[in-house]
């Protein structure tokens, strides 16, 4: 946490300097990684001087700490909603445009997050093993009790939101990819992805007969 933060509740203006430092962070570690990023890149981008920043952030690690504890809470909310009351293929269906609709709005957080998994999360180890992984068996649950009661086809519920995962985080970590090979533009092949992975998901997940 911030060291501004740490004994009184902050003032606007330095609430305003956190945001500004953190937005800075995500442009520079999305485009240099943890590895590549310094903070006088960081300070530099945020407009203030590197002693500046220090006041707000005693390190590097705890720029990207902060900004990769708000992602991870960002990033549960789609699956946070899926209610298990609802009509099973529409919620499911509705989870994955939510999820399509954070890879188009927030591409830099996902790749900073990409970016951790891929070096090993040495970062937000801990919260994957608490906070993820019990949202995730959570609503595993959920997928499995539907399963169980014939409202969708068998599946293995946690390869099941793996998957979901992969196919809609896919047009946010390779965003230059899907457009050099579509060159389309974003609204259209997000709505084209929309409706292909609606219509994937809904044929293999009805129950048969």
């Amino acid at each position: 946490m911030a060291k501004a933060n740490a004994t009184r509740p902050p003032t606007r203006i330095q609430r305003e300097k956190t945001e500004a430092i953190l937005a800075a962070a995500l442009d520079v570690f999305s485009a240099q990684g943890f590895r590549g990023a310094t903070l006088d890149e960081i300070a530099r981008a945020a407009q203030l001087s590197k002693p500046n920043l220090l006041y707000y952030f005693p390190s590097k690690e705890a720029v990207h700490h902060a900004l990769l504890t708000r992602l991870l809470d960002t990033w549960l909310d789609p699956l946070r909603q899926l209610d298990p009351d609802g009509d099973p293929l529409t919620e499911l269906r509705a989870y994955i445009q939510r999820k399509l609709e954070m890879s188009r709005d927030y591409p830099r957080e996902s790749r900073l997050f990409a970016n951790e998994i891929l070096q090993g999360a040495p970062r937000i180890g801990d919260q994957i093993q608490d906070t993820l992984k019990q949202l995730v068996d959570e609503k595993a649950a959920i997928l499995r009790a539907w399963s169980d009661a014939g409202r969708i086809a068998p599946v293995d519920p946690h390869h099941l939101i793996f998957s979901i995962w992969a196919t809609t985080q896919h047009y946010a970590d390779f965003e230059v990819q899907v457009r050099g090979i579509l060159g389309a533009s974003e609204d259209g092949y997000f709505h084209d992805a929309a409706q292909f992975l609606a219509q994937l998901y809904t044929s293999g997940l009805t129950p048969k007969g």
